[in-house]
């Protein structure tokens, strides 16, 4: 075994733990977790963009669709927030070099997806995720008061009176290390690894909620469990490829194997997933279809390249043929609850990203709110571990001063 000291520990490196990481003061000592190595991870996997509040006049419509989609089991103060919080987030992407795709005249171009009401969502072709996360990635490798270990795994936190101060992790050499930290940050994803059709990574198993359990750490709504409408129907073993509901967007449809269209695809995910269900039993069949026969060549080719050529490995030509579908498990909507700044109940232990459950998405995600509600949160968890970290140092100041 052995002892580490970081001022904070962050467990996971997909877009939530990197930017809680880069929004931190340069004079923090962090250390940063990756179960494996730093490309899985399922921020990485995310397609069809990022939402953002198009204008002023949006906000009554973004607000109304992200509240319709989580069944208005939305917690409608972390849904403000996230609204309230996306320009920055989009701004500062763009600062660092994230490149979203824009128009000829250089503003930022947007797409729509099912359940939005209007285009609002940024894109970098169909790697948003990846574009984001390897942008953040490159920043954070360049701070020297950051840490990253990779193949390390948090299999438990440190707790003192109630209070989180560090938690334990194991290397791949099987080292159990012991790191004590003033504030603690779970980033570990979500838990499709533990659904056998899933579009997330194996490694994905519910960590931080199975060790905030077993600490007496408030879970909310640990049922709540979306399912992708359109995974490209394999046979093959291994993680589902997902077709981006921003391709539905576009104008892509669903087929059913007379070649009928049975839903309106720009509905919920539940809703559409729904449908595809019910017309695979009616039908007695295990996939369904996906034509992109009114989407123009060239929005294939730019805005969906490696879905196309994706389809093509599987021997399906969208340009002239419908892909088969079929749902699989794409996202937690549940999670470690925390406030409004990604704070745990127990104090000084936070969770960020999927990993955590702020309310923002309610009973079902609206699509492309999971890259920005990681980021806005993420960002927030930074700015209360700075805030309290700067109080304690205020208040032993103080102390010594009166003592001396």
């Amino acid at each position: 075994m052995r002892d580490m000291y970081y001022d904070v520990v962050i467990a996971g490196c997909g877009v939530a733990g990197l930017y809680t990481a880069l929004r931190l003061g340069r004079d923090k000592k962090i250390l940063m977790l990756s179960k494996e190595d730093l490309e899985s991870c399922d921020s990485m996997l995310a397609q069809g963009g990022i939402c953002v509040l198009h204008d002023e006049n949006d906000y009554d419509s973004y607000f109304e669709d992200t509240m319709r989609a989580g069944h208005y089991e939305n917690r409608k103060e972390s849904v403000d927030l996230m609204i309230r919080g996306s320009r920055a987030i989009i701004d500062d992407l763009l600062s660092l070099g994230v490149r979203f795709a824009k128009n000829p005249d250089g503003t930022l171009a947007y797409t729509r997806e099912g359940a939005h009401s209007r285009p609002r969502i940024c894109f970098h072709e169909d790697i948003t995720g990846k574009e984001i996360t390897t942008t953040l990635l490159s920043h954070v490798k360049k701070l020297t008061n950051v840490t990253i270990m990779e193949y390390t795994v948090m299999t438990d936190i440190l707790v003192v009176n109630d209070h989180c101060c560090g938690m334990i992790a194991k290397t791949r050499d099987g080292e159990t290390l012991h790191i004590h930290a003033q504030d603690t940050v779970m980033a570990t994803g979500g838990i499709g690894g533990l659904y056998e059709h899933s579009t997330n990574f194996p490694i994905l198993t519910g960590d931080a909620c199975r060790i905030a359990e077993q600490h007496g750490v408030e879970l909310e709504h640990m049922d709540y469990v979306q399912i992708h409408p359109t995974c490209l129907y394999s046979k093959k073993p291994g993680r589902s490829f997902l077709i981006s509901e921003s391709a539905r967007g576009e104008g892509a449809i669903l087929l059913n194997h007379k070649g009928e269209r049975f839903v309106n695809e720009l509905l919920p995910r539940d809703v559409v997933t729904k449908a595809i269900r019910e017309e695979m039993e009616k039908e007695g069949v295990d996939h369904e279809f996906i034509s992109f026969e009114n989407v123009p060549e060239e929005i294939i080719k730019g805005h969906f390249p490696h879905i196309y050529e994706k389809c093509l490995e599987e021997g399906y030509d969208i340009l002239k043929e419908p892909a088969p579908v079929v749902p699989a498990q794409h996202y937690f909507m549940g999670g470690v609850h925390v406030d409004r700044d990604s704070e745990t109940t127990m104090p000084h232990l936070y969770a960020v990203g999927e990993t955590s459950c702020n309310g923002v998405h309610g009973k079902n995600r609206l699509a492309s709110n999971s890259l920005l509600e990681s980021l806005v949160f993420a960002k927030r968890a930074a700015q209360k571990i700075e805030l309290t970290q700067k109080g304690k140092e205020e208040h032993e100041s103080n102390y010594h001063a009166a003592c001396c």
